[in-house]
């Protein structure tokens, strides 16, 4: 099964070069939450992504992370990004130079330095076996939603990619702090919205850059399904259309209304050298992942409502 997609797969690196990155539904990301009277649409987007362990960053959630802060060259209003990662990493005893090798990691995909952080909590350690308290994640967390008024939180969803509980811990704390919002010191400020990197089966999620190639696809087919559905607002008829139409709003529903991140070949390289920097887990199945991994390629996310 692997070989043929081994021999395939300079072409495929190839192809998606000349494509290039893909985003749909970016703008997901960029609006704050409304529901308070205080809170303004205008805010500044500011996106803080949640992880739990130095590598996280670059082995699941690189193609949002680059694709977002290439938005920096694209649109009037872009997105901060910011980096919180709960551990060290520490489960191996080696903390402190996995500390290091985030900071390296988050230069690669260019996060600047004043915008993230790594908290070395005694009750959020690198424990494959334990599940964290969402009251402590929610605890630890606050003082950096409320001071860099983030709007926007992105983390793993409630399978965590890899089953790992640190990780899937992470949404639970997060949906704490959201639904204690109205008790905050400072609770003007909106809620912030969450969203979740959906969880793939493991089949998909090993299907690497094949993967790429069919996301493009399906947000090809979903915008031309849309633009076909929608009727025309630019001519104005004096009678309706005698054929059966939907509406506009029932078009959009049906594009895709997950935020979708494709990375092209140079995101993908960025990704590596991301990962290269992180010696200390360069095991050699890490070499597979970067393989074979859709992550390498592709984030889609949910938002979670409280």
């Amino acid at each position: 099964m692997f070989y043929p997609l081994l021999a395939a797969f300079p072409l495929l690196v190839v192809v998606l070069g000349l494509l290039g990155p893909v985003s749909s539904q970016i703008d997901a990301f960029l609006q704050p939450n409304v529901d308070n009277a205080d809170s303004s649409p205008s805010l500044s987007p500011r996106i803080l992504l949640l992880t739990a362990h130095p590598d996280d960053e670059c082995f699941f959630f690189a193609p949002t992370v680059l694709s977002l802060l290439a938005s920096h060259d694209r649109d009037a209003r872009t997105p901060e990004v910011f980096s919180l990662c709960l551990s060290t990493g520490n489960a191996d005893g080696m903390g402190e130079r996995r500390r290091g090798e985030l900071s390296r990691s988050l230069d690669v995909l260019g996060i600047d330095q004043e915008k993230r952080w790594v908290v070395d909590h005694p009750e959020l350690q690198d424990n494959i076996t334990m599940q964290w308290n969402a009251e402590v994640i929610a605890e630890t967390i606050t003082p950096y939603i409320l001071e860099n008024r983030i709007t926007t939180i992105l983390t793993f969803d409630g399978k965590g990619i890899s089953l790992h509980p640190n990780h899937f811990s992470l949404p639970f704390g997060v949906s704490h702090l959201i639904s204690s919002w109205s008790f905050m010191p400072d609770s003007t400020l909106p809620r912030p919205r969450l969203f979740t990197l959906i969880t793939v089966p493991v089949l998909t999620k090993y299907s690497g850059i094949i993967s790429a190639l069919l996301a493009r696809l399906d947000i090809l087919l979903q915008q031309s399904l849309t633009y076909l559905l929608v009727p025309s607002t630019t001519i104005s008829t004096p009678e309706p259309p005698i054929a059966s139409s939907i509406s506009k709003t029932q078009a959009q529903a049906l594009a895709p209304t997950m935020p979708v991140f494709i990375s092209g070949t140079s995101e993908f390289f960025i990704t590596a050298r991301a990962i290269k920097t992180h010696n200390s887990q360069l095991v050699w199945f890490r070499y597979l992942y970067m393989i074979f991994s859709r992550y390498m390629w592709v984030n889609e996310w949910v938002e979670v409502r409280s």
